[in-house]
């Protein structure tokens, strides 16, 4: 049934269960969690710090418990520590920040809405989770989501949490009015819960009652998935893992074996999630371990900390974490236009972001006896340090034309191999020649931002190279209606011409003129790189940049 390369494989995947919705452009960003926020005001607090700080993010995350006196998943705040959800929302909103809330799919059987689920018996017999299985219970519980939470408050995103359904709570259960049996269907269970939730966002109206293609993107962030799940806006991370290095090294042979299912956005608690209590703010080993999730997390599909019974913003680890994360995190946002558009291959062309060597280099059997090396997309090789305490860094390179560079010092490094030092404040990662690399520039304190920046654009000499820049708005499903531009970088090796294609497609709020840094990485006759920068305007027509 599946055959050909591994992307092949993975497309015809997608083809026969569901191709994938681009996320939103924010969901790229740096999506920052803790267990927990405890009100409105810390939440706030927490968001207007970050901007102070010049530390980038957009996705501030509130985790359980928020509902407090009224039981658990009541869809609705305790008004005691959350007196003004709307306002909280609109508040994270002016910041150019988004909101994702923690929504389960148990409810609390004596709270409100429990009784109301009881008493139509939308509840897997003798448990607190609601039988999503049966169609009458998903569109109450879809409602009462839509009419408690989505439509007066405003919020962004929806982290569906412990949808296995935790404690395996459909052995010796039955669904859908008792008719089929739990456990056979038990691995079922998440995806007809991000299915009820991503087919109540997207169907909702305009006022006239009319679906509306406008509305806005989100993303579902799961526990728990299934074949198919992937074309519900789905994310899936690794779940409540402890911080040491064999954990962190286990969460990316994990991510890598989940992207090659076809599931393409995934991630970790970066960090772990359970961490070494109090010592953790002043432990320097933890702190060397949990710059290296992070650093680490910036080549991810997603980006995103968390951490439980932890306050686990960077500055409550002092100056030299918080450094190193401002470093970390100023590095995914000038990735974000690379980032976004293998974004876009994911979704327009089935492509892979996340992807262990074998995909690239099938036919290297040392490549493919790695476990933690990979590509982030189709041009950056990521060698995360997954130990403590080294001095320099081993990384196998596989052959391909012209070699490779260094990302951050541009060093040519031919193939085999190689050896780097050590920094506290990055981990390796390699660059294919040929490769056209888009790049926002200056600071940026969002992805929106990011990704309306000038742009540098990288060309790493040595062979030609071809690159597809997507654009669009970023925050609605008009992409699906041909709302999107492409522009073309080819790079001509034998003549040293970068040409940059007629844009093709448009889009609402385009910017017709965009300022272009270009930057040629090339290994010259002494052994060393020659850096050539050179500026120019691009307006929408085909350009010939000459070296």
């Amino acid at each position: 049934f599946f055959a050909g390369t591994a992307d092949e494989v993975i497309a015809s995947y997608r083809e026969a269960t569901g191709e994938v919705p681009m996320l939103p452009a924010w969901a790229l960003g740096y999506i920052h969690c803790r267990e927990r926020f405890h009100s409105q005001k810390e939440i706030l607090e927490t968001a207007s710090e970050f901007r102070r700080k010049k530390l980038p993010v957009d996705l501030m995350v509130q985790d359980w418990q928020y509902w407090g006196k009224y039981g658990w998943n009541a869809m609705r705040f305790d008004e005691t520590d959350y007196p003004a959800p709307r306002e909280m929302t609109d508040s994270l909103h002016r910041m150019g920040m988004r909101l994702m809330l923690s929504v389960w799919s148990k409810v609390d059987q004596n709270s409100v809405l429990g009784k109301r689920l009881a008493d139509k018996s939308y509840y897997i017999p003798g448990t607190p989770w609601v039988d999503f299985f049966n169609p009458e219970a998903a569109s109450f519980y879809w409602k009462n989501f839509r009419d408690s939470l989505v439509l007066p408050i405003g919020i962004d995103a929806w982290w569906l949490d412990a949808t296995e359904p935790e404690n395996d709570d459909l052995v010796g259960r039955r669904v859908n009015h008792s008719t089929f049996p739990g456990e056979v269907f038990r691995n079922v269970y998440p995806l007809v819960v991000n299915k009820t939730i991503y087919e109540g966002l997207r169907g909702l109206s305009t006022d006239e009652g009319k679906q509306s293609d406008s509305i806005s993107r989100t993303i579902l962030l799961t526990r728990s998935g299934f074949p198919g799940i992937q074309r519900y806006g789905v994310a899936t991370w690794s779940g409540d893992v402890g911080n040491d290095w064999d954990t962190f090294r286990r969460q990316i042979v994990a991510g890598l074996g989940i992207s090659v299912c076809g599931l393409p956005w995934w991630t970790y608690d970066a960090g772990g999630f359970f961490r070494p209590g109090d010592a953790q703010y002043t432990d320097a080993h933890f702190h060397e371990r949990f710059s290296r999730w992070l650093q680490t997390s910036v080549f991810l599909p997603l980006m995103r900390v968390h951490g439980y019974m932890t306050n686990t913003e960077f500055w409550n680890y002092g100056d030299k974490v918080t450094d190193m994360a401002r470093k970390s995190l100023e590095l995914r946002y000038r990735l974000l236009p690379y980032i976004y558009s293998e974004a876009a291959c994911v979704s327009l062309g089935n492509g892979t972001m996340l992807r262990p060597l074998m995909m690239d280099f099938p036919q290297d059997t040392q490549a493919l006896s790695l476990k933690y090396q990979y590509m982030f997309g189709r041009f950056l090789l990521v060698s995360p340090i997954v130990e403590e305490g080294p001095v320099v860094w081993k990384t196998y390179l596989p052959a391909v034309q012209g070699g490779w560079y260094d990302f951050h010092d541009n060093q040519y490094m031919s193939t085999g191999w190689v050896q780097t030092s050590v920094s506290p404040d990055y981990i390796p990662v390699f660059v294919k020649a040929g490769t056209v690399l888009p790049l926002s520039s200056g600071y940026a304190e969002n992805a929106q931002k990011a990704l309306k920046s000038d742009l540098e654009i990288r060309v790493y000499a040595g062979t030609d190279g071809t690159y597809q820049l997507y654009e669009d708005e970023g925050t609605d499903y008009n992409y699906q209606k041909g709302g999107y531009s492409c522009i073309r970088l080819f790079w001509d090796d034998a003549h040293s011409i970068l040409i940059i294609g007629k844009r093709s497609g448009q889009y609402e709020g385009m910017e017709p003129v965009r300022n272009l840094k270009i930057v040629k990485i090339a290994l010259s006759s002494d052994g060393k790189s020659n850096v050539t920068e050179k500026s120019v305007v691009y307006k929408g027509e085909e350009l010939k940049i000459a070296f």
